[in-house]
C-alpha cells in the first residue's frame, strides 16, 4: 500500500513537473514571429507602409485643387483570400488608424459602425430634447472607398516552408468608380522545423 502511494505521488510530481507555463510581458509594438503566420506585426507594418503610399500620390493633391478640401475616406471590405485565417477586422482598424493620423483625410464610419450610430440617432429623435437631438440626413459622404484583399501562396518541402502573402488595396472614386491609387505589399517568410513535414 505504502508503494502504491509513494508511486502515485512520484507520478503526480512527474506529470505537474512538465506542465509548467511561462508568459513573458513584452511591448505590443514588438516584432513577434512564432509560427510564421500573419500576425500583428505584419498588420500594423502593412497597414503603416500602405498608408504612406497612400497619401502621397498624384490624387491627393488633385482633388485638393479640384475642390479645395480635404476627400472623405472610408474603408470598405477587405477580404481574406489566404490560405490561413486571417481577422481581417484588425488589419482594417490599423489602416483606419493611420489614415486617421495622417491628417490628410477625412474620416468616415464604416456601415457596420454607422448602423449603431444611426439607432443612437433615431432614438434620440423620440427621446431627446429639441435642442440636443442629433439631426437626420447630415451624414457626411465619401468621396472614395478603400478596398482589397489579402493572399497568399505556401511552398514547402520536409521542414522548411516559405509563406508569401500579397495585401493588394485599392482607392474607388464613390461616384464615377474610377480607381484613383493601387498600392500592394509583399511579405515573405520561411520558417523551419526540425523532424517535421508540412
Amino acid at each position: 500500500m505504502k508503494k502504491l502511494i509513494l508511486l502515485f505521488f512520484v507520478a503526480v510530481l512527474m506529470f505537474s513537473g512538465c506542465a509548467t507555463t511561462s508568459v513573458t510581458r513584452t511591448a505590443a509594438d514588438s516584432t513577434t514571429d512564432l509560427s510564421g503566420r500573419w500576425n500583428d506585426t505584419d498588420s500594423r507594418m502593412v497597414a503603416e507602409q500602405m498608408v504612406k503610399e497612400l497619401i502621397y500620390r498624384p490624387w491627393l493633391s488633385d482633388f485638393l485643387m479640384e475642390n479645395d478640401e480635404k476627400p472623405v475616406v472610408i474603408v470598405g471590405n477587405i477580404r481574406n483570400r489566404s490560405s490561413e485565417h486571417i481577422d481581417t477586422s484588425v488589419f482594417i482598424k490599423d489602416i483606419e488608424r493611420e489614415l486617421i493620423n495622417s491628417g490628410k483625410v477625412t474620416f468616415v464610419a464604416t456601415s457596420k459602425e454607422r448602423k449603431e450610430v444611426i439607432e443612437e440617432r433615431l432614438h434620440q429623435q423620440g427621446h431627446a430634447s429639441v435642442e440636443t437631438a442629433a439631426s437626420i440626413a447630415q451624414e457626411t459622404g465619401a468621396d472614395f472607398m478603400l478596398i482589397g484583399e489579402i493572399s497568399s501562396i505556401t511552398d514547402a518541402i520536409e521542414g522548411t516552408k516559405a509563406v508569401f502573402y500579397q495585401v493588394d488595396l485599392e482607392l474607388v472614386n464613390i461616384e464615377t468608380n474610377e480607381k484613383v491609387w493601387m498600392g500592394n505589399k509583399k511579405i515573405k517568410k520561411v520558417i523551419s522545423r526540425s523532424k517535421t513535414k508540412w
